[in-house]
């Protein structure tokens, strides 16, 4: 009986060690694989599966002068914003530790001077990310090719990153190119996102970073609009990742009295997605001057854009087609159908 609770116990216990093995096993499967900083902000990327938590120091001659902390939830790139520092010119470390049960199972420095007096390859001359997307403009001093990353950030974790790879810069400050960015996914409306691009300059292995949050906003305009006796119509052009929903308001007028007001909702628009809303004035207007009125409005309410226009009504002209017809020549049928294309002419005028 002793020797059977011997086995026992020791099979339990092997039963236990193997389990801690397997976990941190899965545990080291988590590895930093890339880490960049500045003394504005750091991005690190993270390989493999499991959970654990990462923390980034920044160091000057030895010494702590800002930390922060992130929570893993698996693999993925993340990004931080140092602390306003007065820092001084010299070489700074940004080293990160990755824990997992208290255990440090991944580890990275990467090393940059401030304020030092290398020569700078390129500049950003602007830098703005919004619910389109991300918006740049870089010049050089002298011909280089760079590296774009453009990214996605909710809550901190990058949730898409793209690569434009070998983007030639011309050697000019004083012309800079611009480059803009979509972004590929739907926002959700009022969600705060950040938009970061990091730029690798590939000969002389620069590395620059710019990142700004926004709130994620709805956006059309109106872009066309066509009005006569018989209706009016708008032409809408989505300006936001964030799908707009909302309606177009016609208003009629003839000296200063209200005659018509009409509304219509507009298709689901994404940015770059137009569509065209048309609408008929209860018969033709009687001839005078008219202003028309045309607003587009979000779900809320909110005017997103308006445009006013003159309607000039002409009386119709009727001409009798028998006497046309003996004046022209033609048979009667073909001068009525003449008469009819020229007054569709005109009105399109």
């Amino acid at each position: 009986m002793k020797s059977r609770a011997i086995q026992h116990w020791a099979v339990l216990g092997f039963m236990v060690v193997l389990a801690a093995h397997t976990a941190t096993a899965a545990a080291s499967s988590l590895e930093i694989s890339d880490l960049f900083s500045s003394m504005e902000s750091a991005d690190i990327t993270v390989n493999g599966e499991g959970t654990g938590s990462l923390q980034l120091d920044l160091i000057h001659d030895g010494e702590k002068i800002a930390s922060r902390n992130i929570t893993l939830d698996g693999p993925g790139t993340w990004a931080i914003r140092w602390p306003a520092i007065q820092a001084e010119k010299g070489s700074y470390n940004c080293c990160a530790s990755l824990v997992h049960n208290q255990t440090k199972i991944s580890e990275r420095c990467f090393n940059f001077y401030h304020g030092g007096v290398e020569p700078i390859r390129f500049d950003v001359r602007d830098f703005r990310a919004d619910s389109r997307g991300m918006h740049l403009a870089i010049s050089a001093s002298d011909s280089t090719v760079v590296d774009i990353y453009y990214m996605l950030l909710d809550g901190g974790k990058a949730v898409y990153i793209t690569r434009e790879q070998a983007v030639p810069i011309a050697g000019s400050y004083s012309t800079p190119i611009g480059k803009d960015y979509a972004w590929k996914q739907i926002l959700q409306k009022g969600h705060r996102y950040k938009g970061r691009v990091k730029i690798v300059e590939l000969n002389h292995n620069q590395i620059r970073a710019f990142m700004n949050s926004f709130q994620a906003v709805d956006d059309a305009s109106i872009s066309e609009t066509y009005q006569d006796e018989t209706g009016a119509s708008a032409t809408v052009l989505g300006n936001s990742r964030v799908p707009f929903v909302g309606y177009l308001r016609f208003i009629l007028y003839q000296d200063g009295s209200l005659l018509n007001i009409t509304e219509k909702k507009t298709p689901v628009l994404l940015a770059g997605d137009d569509d065209t809303v048309e609408i008929t004035w209860n018969g033709t207007l009687e001839p005078g001057i008219y202003q028309l009125r045309t607003i587009l409005m979000s779900q809320d309410g909110s005017v997103m854009d308006l445009e006013e226009n003159v309607i000039e009504a002409e009386p119709l002209q009727k001409v009798n087609a028998t006497d046309t017809a003996e004046e022209s020549g033609l048979p009667t049928g073909l001068a009525a159908l003449a008469i009819f294309i020229a007054a569709i002419m005109r009105k399109r005028r």
